[in-house]
């Protein structure tokens, strides 16, 4: 073990001991938090808060907080951020010259998916890059795809609220959203009509590693006048068979 920091950086030495706990443990209550490190419950609170909104811990209905998928994707051997969005331009390049319309790579950050890469449409009327952005899962094609790998229990954690806001629409149930992965699961694909952003519709679908394990998510998003419900099954095919070829490469 290394010596101790001479001046050490005392929130940032608290939040790597609650990962460790995280790591050992599996599941932290506030109070557990507290007594280990010897700070009072507001301070354990602030900090595991910290954690979840980066997505390193999620929140079970029992009010424990457990690794979040940015921890797992931090512990769990294969491709880092960074390198995801070097192995697969190539794919969301070729999606994009198939298509013709904008194409995007992300990945799952707690409820939020993080936009990685992305080749824009050429046309006069096309979407533009959303590179760097952070948007709400649930209102998004590739984040209902990667949400659509965890569990009920896992959803559940990660909205505690049953009403789940919508930057272009109504708000949605819990319940409705676990229908909509139903579905997701089921036919292999999301989609995103309008819900994200009025005049969108998207399709994504999972990339999977070599372990079957969906890492990210392959979309293009289209202007809604250029794209009718009609269309999308078709879209589908072409950004699934994008995503598995891009699966191939991890």
């Amino acid at each position: 073990m290394q010596n101790k920091p001479g001046y050490p950086v005392e929130s940032a030495d608290n939040v790597l001991q609650l990962l460790l706990m995280l790591a050992e443990r599996q599941q932290v209550r506030v109070t557990d938090a507290a007594e280990h490190l010897g700070v009072a419950r507001s301070t354990a609170h602030r900090l595991l808060g910290a954690l979840s909104y980066r997505g390193f811990a999620v929140q079970d209905a029992h009010k424990a907080y457990r690794p979040g998928p940015a921890f797992e994707r931090m512990t769990v051997s294969g491709p880092s951020t960074p390198d995801l969005r070097t192995l697969l331009h190539k794919h969301v390049e070729r999606l994009n010259a198939h298509l013709g319309e904008t194409c995007h790579l992300m990945v799952l950050e707690g409820n939020g998916v993080r936009f990685l890469d992305c080749v824009e449409a050429t046309h006069v009327l096309r979407i533009g890059t959303r590179t760097g952005m952070l948007l709400p899962a649930h209102c998004t094609s590739g984040g209902k795809a990667l949400l659509a790998e965890l569990s009920a229990a896992q959803v559940k954690a990660l909205y505690p609220r049953d009403l789940l806001d919508s930057p272009a629409g109504p708000s949605m149930r819990r319940a409705a959203l676990q229908r909509q992965l139903a579905t997701v699961r089921r036919r292999g694909y999301a989609t995103n009509f309008e819900e994200s952003e009025r005049g969108i519709v998207a399709v994504g679908v999972c990339v999977r590693d070599s372990a079957g394990r969906a890492v990210a998510a392959l979309a293009t998003a289209v202007p809604s006048a250029r794209c009718s419900r009609v269309d999308v099954p078709e879209l589908a095919k072409m950004v699934q068979t994008a995503a598995e070829a891009a699966g191939a490469d991890l």
